[in-house]
């Protein structure tokens, strides 16, 4: 049995973050992830795939990102149970709980956050009849290293962020980018249509609206796409085709533990904690739901930072807790007196 103050099902950035806002108050964590590497969606996914919204940084790589914030609990000695799914959790007399995993893993915590971004997923597939026979042949899913796309042709199908983030990074690596959508509209970010509109009007980008990829055809890899546009079919060459249409979430065995459950996201408070409606049991990061939510990496930070707090005054009854910015204390003094922290920043100024 894996002893611990604060179990953490999902290791992705939310989950990781939350490591560290725990350790500043002294509070231990164990993190349950079904892949086999720290990081979500982030390492899993997109690795190399450029983030433009965390404070601090105009462009920061996926996985960079999840490299600094392993960095930056590392201090703290988090454990993990990695390439495990969380299959089943049990509230003991005393207000802690058990989490099993399907490996036999058992953890025990005194609260449990859960972390596990949109679940399990699988991509949301064009319906293309004969798309499977050119999965890893030429059809790609997912952008998860850039390389293999240099100097080749490209058709990339979608409309939200992925899709124009994705062509936009791209122009510089591959020879060819095509953007196919069904509409003349985009759902992503209005900055990221005004790039793709500008490297189109630069003849980076070829974009094709309204239209949809309807067919695949080649020997033994991706050869050609077959186009509809406004009722007529044409056919262009390329070397990959990448639909980016999202992912199909679904919660998994999150879904059994009695949770509220509202689209496929779990209920929280988020007028105070992000708890879920059975006490000591948190929902952060994508995985949760609550009037107004965004789903932001940012977002999901915000969301631990409270979390954390919660867990410490329940964890601590009685105990005086007074907030202090690292910026004066430290990290390895935060739960130091201030005035001590304050001494320390004045010598090093001195």
């Amino acid at each position: 049995m894996i002893e611990t103050d604060i179990v953490i099902i999902g290791a992705g950035p939310t989950g990781l973050f939350a490591v560290f806002e725990a350790g500043l108050l002294k509070m231990r964590c164990h993190l349950i992830d079904a892949l086999p590497q720290p990081g979500g969606q982030l390492t899993e996914l997109y690795p190399k795939k450029p983030i433009f919204d965390i404070p601090g940084y105009p462009s920061v790589g996926a996985g960079e990102l999840i490299d600094n914030l392993m960095e930056q609990i590392k201090q703290f000695e988090p454990t993990f149970s990695l390439n495990e799914v969380a299959t089943t959790i049990d509230k003991q007399e005393d207000g802690s709980f058990v989490v099993g995993t399907n490996r036999g893993t058992q953890v025990h915590a005194k609260a449990v956050a859960i972390a596990g971004g949109l679940g399990s997923f699988e991509p949301r597939k064009p319906l293309i009849e004969n798309i499977a026979q050119y999965e890893e042949n030429g059809v790609e899913y997912f952008v998860r290293n850039p390389e293999m796309f240099r100097d080749k042709r490209i058709v990339i199908a979608g409309g939200g962020d992925s899709a124009l983030d994705w062509s936009i990074f791209l122009v510089d690596v591959a020879a060819e980018v095509t953007l196919v959508h069904r509409r003349n509209e985009f759902r992503g970010a209005l900055d990221s249509v005004d790039k793709v509109i500008e490297l189109k009007k630069q003849g980076k980008i070829n974009l094709i609206t309204p239209a949809e990829v309807v067919g695949i055809s080649g020997d033994e890899k991706v050869e050609r796409l077959t186009i509809e546009k406004e009722g007529e079919t044409f056919e262009i060459e390329t070397d990959f085709f990448i639909p980016l249409f999202g992912l199909t979430p679904k919660l998994g065995p999150i879904a059994e533990w009695g949770l509220e459950i509202e689209k496929n996201a779990v209920k929280v408070n988020n007028a105070l904690d992000y708890q879920t409606n059975i006490e000591g049991i948190y929902a952060i990061g994508d995985i949760n739901t609550y009037p107004g939510k965004l789903k932001l990496i940012l977002c999901g930070f915000h969301e631990a930072t409270l979390m954390c707090q919660s867990i410490y005054n329940k964890l601590n009854p009685g105990k005086k807790f007074v907030l202090k910015y690292t910026t004066v204390s430290g990290v390895d003094g935060f739960d130091g007196s201030r005035k001590e922290a304050e001494k320390a920043v004045v010598k090093a100024i001195d």
